[in-house]
């Protein structure tokens, strides 16, 4: 990917060692950009990214440099940003479970950590931060989705405090990533694969379906064109739960099902904008831009002026959207290097 925007430039990515920083570094590695840095907090996944790359790319290793740190101190945030352009936050514990058993986690990593990053980016000069959250975060039902939902309204409060030309912040929401670190698809196919049914919580619930080249491109989308403040959503395809465990099934084999019930803190369906987000909403072909709200500390404009029109008809959500039939499903997960490469000497 060769892109003006990036040349020469350094890019730090927090959370770098999971699956977006990996896919980050698919995309930008052989580009022109001129250093990646990963910063996260697990030495051992850093090592194992470490080694991947000089095995697969040894000429291109020399541009990714590793930083050991945690968003939650900003010590440790402050050295890794020094003489960064650009920052993809996608540093975040994202597991709803975890999140409803120990909330306050939730909250340190989520909403104090991004606080961390953004008051680090700004007091170096970074030029540009895209913080990625999630669809959980419209609505939010569960301790993962108010920290998310948190976590924008401070990336909003701190977008107010700088003039653009020094830091641009923007925010992009996407739904389920097919095959992220602990979603479905994985364990799905490790009980076909072991011989046992596989669980289902809901087949009547509904997911947007996202693969991890989509979700970078949202976020290179909203770099490319941000204001201040703004929050990008992609139009995104969903399917049901029960959809697409059939889907899993059709390439894998059919080994049951098993309808375990819905887990903490799950809705029956997700949210990627809220109705008052949707009618501030611009159509940007496949994605929307919802601008920042711009109103101030002068309460009159809350209080006496108020809004004629405060919300859409209806949120965009996995219900109203583009629902895949088995089939589409299929296809879709058929996008994601995880199942092709499961695929791969499978018998079934």
């Amino acid at each position: 990917m060769a892109n003006s925007y990036f040349t020469n430039k350094t890019l730090l990515i927090t959370g770098g060692t999971g699956s977006f920083g990996n896919t980050v570094l698919k995309h930008f590695l052989a580009s022109d950009i001129g250093e990646i840095r990963i910063f996260s907090r697990d030495e051992k996944k850093q090592d194992d990214m470490r080694h991947e790359i000089q095995q697969k790319h040894p000429e291109l290793a020399g541009k990714l440099r590793f930083y050991i740190g945690d968003v939650r101190e900003i010590d440790s945030v402050r050295s890794a940003v020094r003489g960064v352009d650009y920052i993809f936050h996608a540093a975040a514990l994202k597991q709803v479970p975890s999140c409803e058993f120990f909330p306050m986690e939730a909250v340190r990593t989520n909403v104090i950590g991004t606080d961390n990053v953004l008051t680090a980016a700004i007091d170096a000069g970074v030029k540009k931060v895209v913080c990625l959250s999630t669809d959980k975060a419209a609505y939010p039902i569960n301790a993962m989705g108010i920290s998310k939902a948190m976590m924008e309204k401070v990336i909003g409060a701190k977008a107010r405090t700088v003039k653009a030309e020094d830091t641009t912040i923007c925010c992009t929401r996407y739904g389920n990533v097919m095959c992220s670190r602990g979603s479905v698809i994985p364990l799905f196919i490790d009980q076909i694969k072991a011989g046992k049914p596989i669980t289902i919580t809901d087949p009547d619930m509904t997911r947007f379906l996202m693969n991890l080249d989509e979700a970078v491109d949202l976020v290179q989308f909203a770099f490319e064109h941000a204001n201040p403040g703004d929050l990008f959503v992609q139009k995104s395809d969903a399917s049901t739960i029960g959809d697409l465990a059939k889907a899993v099934q059709k390439l894998f084999g059919d080994t049951g099902t098993q309808i375990i019930g819905t887990r903490h803190g799950e809705k029956l369906y997700e949210t990627l904008m809220t109705k008052e987000e949707r009618i501030r909403s611009e159509d940007m072909g496949g994605y929307y831009r919802v601008s920042a709200d711009g109103r101030d500390l002068n309460y009159d404009k809350f209080v006496v002026k108020g809004q004629v029109h405060t919300e859409a008809d209806e949120a965009y959500t996995s219900h109203n959207t583009r629902r895949l039939n088995v089939d589409e499903t299929v296809e879709k997960i058929l996008t994601t290097d995880y199942v092709r490469e499961a695929l791969e000497g499978w018998n079934k």
